[in-house]
């Protein structure tokens, strides 16, 4: 997939602390961009949980509900995208990871197709729903598929500038989107751009870098103060590619800092913690701890309660984060 760079700009919140779900910037991205007629959207009867109303009422013609047939919307969108189409299929992660793992992998990432995976209500966050629909282990699947990109966005901002990026990209992409609010962080930074395959450092520090992806990115950036109020400094890097990932400002992150912890709302097998930690293994090994679900499944309460249960915390990265710095050499 190529890289595109996009540069921040007015995408409709009304000012920096203003909660927006992710899956809802998504749908109002996608509204905007979507009046290139080479875009068709695909979604399994869930126009209005995926967000995908908003194309759908304004391009009804590039508009298909596929109904509860996931593996026929993937294989559906196949057939448009070897036609020249970019097409755009949507249901939760865990059905798109999941129930439709053999057809992306084998009918969209095989021929390289331009198809663009969106799995909404991803994480523990999705709350209430519980274990079975709670998909902590959708970047795993989806970054081992080869030549699959995998994107995940901490907030709103970051996500309509995500949209912007993988439809201008060619290739096949996974985009994974939260149910709940969550504050925006990005849109305060100048100099901001998106960029597919480069990570963002939103604060410098030499004692430790956190390395985030998804609503931790706000959870990390609460741990910096945390640190901070202790006189440590933390490099927090907002890391919205898992794949490919930024190797660079890894490796930059761990000769500088000498110590890593990633946060992610996701197994700690196989996602952000795991590639993060491939790139360090392979090239500079520094002490990394990993804050994430710790390889069990969830459980049904609210966002609140789950990322407290989980240890997803605020407090549980800075302890990490205390505990990579101790293990220095």
């Amino acid at each position: 997939m190529q890289s595109w760079i996009v540069k921040s700009q007015s995408w409709g919140a009304k000012n920096m602390s203003e909660q927006i779900s992710t899956r809802a910037a998504y749908g109002r991205a996608l509204e905007k961009f979507g009046e290139d007629n080479n875009i068709y959207v695909f979604d399994a009867d869930l126009k209005s949980c995926t967000m995908t109303c908003y194309f759908a009422e304004k391009y009804p013609e590039r508009f298909f509900n596929i109904g509860i047939a996931e593996a026929n919307m993937v294989d559906i969108a196949a057939g448009f995208a070897t036609c020249g189409a970019t097409a755009l299929v949507h249901t939760f992660a865990m059905f798109a990871a999941g129930r439709v793992y053999d057809q992306i992998r084998n009918n969209v990432a095989y021929p390289g197709l331009n198809v663009k995976v969106i799995g909404s209500h991803g994480g523990l966050t999705v709350g209430e729903d519980g274990a079975t629909h709670q998909c902590i282990e959708d970047i795993s699947l989806m970054r081992t598929i080869p030549g699959m990109t995998v994107i995940v966005p901490c907030d709103a901002h970051e996500t309509h500038l995500a949209t912007q990026a993988i439809l201008q990209a060619k290739g096949p992409c996974y985009l994974r989107t939260g149910r709940g609010p969550v504050e925006t962080v990005t849109d305060g930074f100048s100099d901001y751009s998106f960029t597919i395959g480069k990570g963002i450092t939103l604060t410098d520090g030499m004692d430790v870098t956190i390395i985030a992806c998804g609503l931790m990115v706000q959870e990390a950036l609460k741990a910096q103060k945390l640190l901070e109020a202790e006189g440590i400094q933390a490099r927090v890097i907002d890391m919205h590619t898992i794949k490919p990932i930024d190797k660079d400002l890894i490796l930059k992150a761990a000769k500088e800092t000498k110590a890593i912890v990633t946060a992610e709302e996701h197994n700690v097998i196989g996602g952000l913690g795991s590639a993060v930690a491939e790139v360090l293994a392979a090239s500079e090994p520094v002490p990394v701890e990993f804050v994430g679900v710790k390889d069990v499944f969830g459980h049904s309460g609210s966002p609140k309660e789950l990322l407290e249960r989980y240890e997803l915390t605020p407090k549980q990265i800075a302890a990490c984060a205390k505990k990579a710095i101790g293990r220095k050499k």
